[in-house]
């Protein structure tokens, strides 16, 4: 009659388990789904700094030619708008799982949840450096094409300091800019030069208001990181590939789960 009881123990144990099972395979599961998000946000960011490295090549074009011509600026926007929709993507993606990260810390901490931490942290730094970077790039543009607009004007005499300079410049219009020294004896080449820098820079600080709030939005996030990141930086580093390494642990993690459960029911 005792006999009885440990096999009903030992069926239910069996069940519980196989429910042990199922929930880490389910969880398996989700991580390959976040691994995967993961790597759709780590492309983006990817292609962002290759289009980085093509904007710079074109800025270089731009300012070693009097003119710049109509292909190379339309390039150089079809470039601009697929950083900005790429970067606006990702943005939203990294803040996203920031969010899910933030409940799912509340009600647990377990060890997919520092993995999922680690992998957000690098990630949303990768995306700031590669941001200030592009940032950084139209920012020298700007400073050399206004040195040109200042060189040019020097030229007819009419030597401006940085200050009226950036005064000319907010007026964001062209002609406004230009009335000024249209009288000056300056030669066309060179009001032509004038207009089409000032048409540049007016671009320009267009494109980088439209990325500002966006790229505060993340580096706020990251500097509220603070050390984490840093040290995430350094322990994630030594892995050649974060995802797949991940991915193996945490397949190698229900693989022992389910040996473990069969060897205890077994018992």
């Amino acid at each position: 009659m005792r006999s009885r009881p440990r096999e009903t123990t030992e069926a239910a144990t069996c069940d519980h388990d196989d429910e042990d099972v199922e929930i880490a395979v389910d969880n398996a599961a989700f991580m390959d789904e976040f691994f995967s998000q993961i790597e759709d946000i780590r492309n983006s960011i990817n292609k962002i700094d290759e289009n980085v490295a093509e904007v710079k090549k074109l800025y270089s074009v731009i300012l070693s030619a009097p003119t710049s011509d109509q292909k190379t600026q339309d390039d150089l926007e079809a470039l601009t708008n697929d950083i900005k929709k790429m970067a606006n993507n990702a943005r939203n993606k990294l803040k996203t799982i920031e969010r899910n990260l933030e409940m799912e810390e509340v009600e647990r901490v377990s060890a997919d949840l520092r993995i999922r931490k680690s992998q957000h942290a690098v990630l949303s730094r990768k995306f700031v450096d590669v941001m200030t970077k592009y940032n950084e790039a139209q920012v020298d543009f700007r400073e050399k094409s206004k040195g040109r607009i200042q060189r040019q004007l020097e030229i007819t005499g009419k030597a401006t300091t940085d200050e009226e300079l950036e005064e000319m410049l907010e007026g964001g219009n062209a002609a406004v800019f230009t009335a000024g020294i249209v009288d000056s004896g300056i030669s066309k080449q060179a009001l032509s030069e004038i207009e089409a820098r000032h048409k540049d820079i007016v671009r320009l600080e267009s494109s980088i208001k439209e990325l500002h709030d966006m790229f505060v939005d993340i580096a706020m996030l990251v500097e509220s990181q603070g050390n984490m990141v840093d040290n995430i930086e350094v322990n994630v580093g030594k892995a050649v590939d974060h995802v797949e390494a991940a991915k193996t642990e945490t397949k190698k993690a229900v693989r022992y789960q389910s040996k473990a459960r069969k060897v205890r029911t077994s018992l």
